[in-house]
Order: structure tokens, then C-alpha cells, then sequence
């Protein structure tokens, strides 16, 4: 298999230390994968895609040049998401993947022995989907498997004093999860999760797009509206031209999508999100509650950067909203501060 330009971006870690095996965290999230190292930090940040050739079942490409791949492949080659809504839906891809990733960070020369692993997994994770996890990582090489739920992991990337007595509140939104939690003394207290993430919000604007317009666009260009005019409250007058199929003709189309029109496409999906936050809010234990009112809730994920969403949220919720640092990578940070910290967290993880 020739992964080209790919393999040489994921080796970026540096040796130091001599160490015989390198522990890691994979935050393996349905839109990205992102892997941290002890040491080094964050070493890879790809989307979760892989690219396979249907008849041989090889792999040939993964992360951003499988990603450039979607929609633009022959027949036989197709762009796989092995994770759709944080479940895995095909265990074959997500172990090759797995297996992928780590031999593509740990430098042969510590090859010695095998990693211990710590996996970012969704707070509701079923015990079906946390042993397809477990196997699938354990069989791509790992010495030990560790779980750790999201909402935790990104409290802790985002600095959060989640071991004091005190109630901290994170909002986790991703590609195919919103995971909505308060949490105190290290444990999840109140917990709202929905398999309900990014790509609802590209699929309600593929939608739009194709009711009012006509024209067929793919998850790429459905991602690029949203990026570039979504909106969660504002209505600014911001357009884009895009290209498509339109679907009497057949032929290319430009057409041009407001923020108003990816507002009202994107209206429903966003809603639902923010009544899981309020609804976990109203769950919360009084003391704790009051400890939010001063704290306020953090927002982690991809879908914390859609324009007005955390004000939005703090006008509904009438708590203070931030946007964590490096939202993106807030839950590998935070996995890979439980496993540098791994004697004092240990209680906390799932084993």
C-alpha cells in the first residue's frame, strides 16, 4: 500500500526520552482523528476517511486525502466514515484504521514494545460499542486499552476543575455527537447526549439546497456553506456562490446561498442542541447549579465555531458561554493530560 504524502505527515513526532513503548490517546471522533502523544502533544489531526479500493479491500488513502476524495472516485474506490453519530459501523475499516494510525506515530525504532492507549469514547457509548472499541484497538497493536468519556476528556482539555467540589459544565459538539455535561468531584453528574452533530447540520443544507434550488451539492460543499455563511442568530445578508448537479438538467449549476436560507436550513438541528444543553442545566443539582451561574459552561467541538452559536446559547441560558482554547483539539488534550497524569485519573477512566 502507498500512502504517499500522508505517512510522511503523520510521522511528525521527534524521539525523546527512552522510552520502549509510546503511550497514547486517540480521540477517534466521527469528523476527525487526532492522536496524542505522551510528550509531544498533539501528532495527527485527520479526518476520519479512509479510501479503499472495493475489490482488493485496500486501503489508499487516509485522513485528508482520502477526505478530498468524497464524490470525486471511481466505482471501485469509495470514501469510507467508519464512525457515523460516535459508533462504529463497520469494525473491519475502524481496526485497519486504528491499526493505521498507530503504526503510522510510533517510530519503529521504539518498537520494542507495545503501547498503552487511551480511547476517547462518547459518554453514551453501549457496552456493545465500547467492546468493538476495545477489541478493534487491542488487535491493532495496543499493549492495554483504556476508555474515557468525552465530556471528560474535554473538561479536562479545556482546563476545567473537575476534581474540586465545584460544578463545571461542558458542551461537547462534533461531527456526530452533542454531548452535554455537568460534571464535579471527577464523575459525570447530569448527562444529555444526542446523535446530532455537524453532519446534520451539512445534510439539513444539502437538503435546502435541493428543495429550493434544484441542484444536488455534495457533503464537501453542504461543509463550505456552513463554514463560510452559517449562522445560529444572525442574519447578515453574507453569501456564497457554490456549483452543482441540477437535477432536470443534469448539468453544472452555480447558485448563489444566503446566511438567511442556511439559517433556516440548519434551524431545527440547532434547536435540539440547544434544548439538550437547557435541559441539562434544569437537571443539574441546586448547589451545583449555583456553582454554573458564576462558572458558566464551556463549549468544545467543531460545532462551537458556528457563528453566533455561543451567544445564542448565552442569551437562552442566561449563564456566561466561552469557547474553549483549541476547541478542536480540547478532548485529545485533555485524554492525553489523563494520560500523563494516569496514577491519579485511573478511577475515573472506564476499564
Amino acid at each position: 500500500m502507498n500512502f504517499s504524502g500522508a505517512c510522511k505527515r503523520w510521522s511528525l513526532a521527534q524521539t525523546r526520552g527512552t522510552a520502549l513503548a509510546r503511550d497514547l490517546a486517540i480521540d477517534l471522533g466521527t469528523a476527525n482523528t487526532l492522536v496524542y502523544e505522551s510528550s509531544q502533544g498533539v501528532i495527527l489531526n485527520e479526518p476520519t476517511v479512509l479510501a479503499m479500493d472495493t475489490r482488493s479491500r485496500q486501503v489508499l488513502a487516509f485522513g485528508t486525502q482520502a477526505w478530498e476524495m468524497i464524490g470525486r472516485t471511481p466505482g471501485h474506490v469509495v470514501a469510507i466514515r467508519p464512525l457515523r453519530h460516535g459508533a462504529i459501523t463497520d469494525f473491519d475499516v475502524t481496526e485497519r484504521l486504528i491499526r493505521l494510525v498507530m503504526s503510522s506515530v510510533v517510530s519503529r525504532r521504539f518498537n520494542f514494545g507495545k503501547p498503552r492507549v487511551l480511547v476517547c469514547v462518547p459518554a453514551s457509548i453501549t457496552p456493545v460499542e465500547r467492546r468493538a472499541v476495545e477489541e478493534a484497538t487491542m488487535r491493532a497493536g495496543a499493549k492495554s486499552v483504556y476508555l474515557i468519556k468525552q465530556p471528560l476528556a474535554a473538561a479536562m482539555g479545556a482546563s476545567l476543575p473537575i476534581n474540586e467540589p465545584l460544578g463545571s459544565m461542558i458542551v461537547d459538539m462534533g461531527g456526530g455527537t452533542t454531548e452535554v455535561a455537568v460534571i464535579s468531584l471527577g464523575g459525570i453528574v447530569t448527562l444529555n447526549a444526542l446523535r446530532l452533530g455537524g453532519f446534520d447540520l451539512d445534510a439539513s443544507i444539502q437538503a435546502l439546497v435541493r428543495k429550493e434550488f434544484g441542484v444536488a451539492i455534495g457533503e464537501r460543499t453542504a461543509e463550505e456553506i456552513k463554514c463560510t455563511v452559517g449562522s445560529a442568530n444572525k442574519m447578515n445578508g453574507s453569501k456564497i456562490e457554490v456549483r452543482g448537479r441540477d437535477l432536470v438538467a443534469g448539468v453544472p449549476r452555480s447558485i448563489v446561498v444566503t446566511t438567511e436560507e442556511v439559517y433556516a436550513a440548519i434551524k431545527d438541528p440547532l434547536e435540539q442542541s440547544i434544548t439538550a444543553v437547557l435541559n441539562c442545566l434544569s437537571s443539574a443539582p441546586p448547589e451545583l447549579a449555583q456553582d454554573l451561574m458564576v462558572g458558566g459552561m464551556v463549549l468544545t467541538g467543531g460545532g462551537s465555531l458556528l457563528d453566533g452559536f455561543a451567544e445564542r446559547l448565552q442569551a437562552e441560558a442566561q449563564v456566561q458561554v466561552r469557547v474553549a482554547d483549541s476547541p478542536l483539539e480540547a478532548v485529545a488534550r485533555g485524554a492525553g493530560w489523563a494520560l500523563d497524569s494516569f496514577d491519579l485519573v485511573r478511577e475515573i477512566l472506564m476499564q
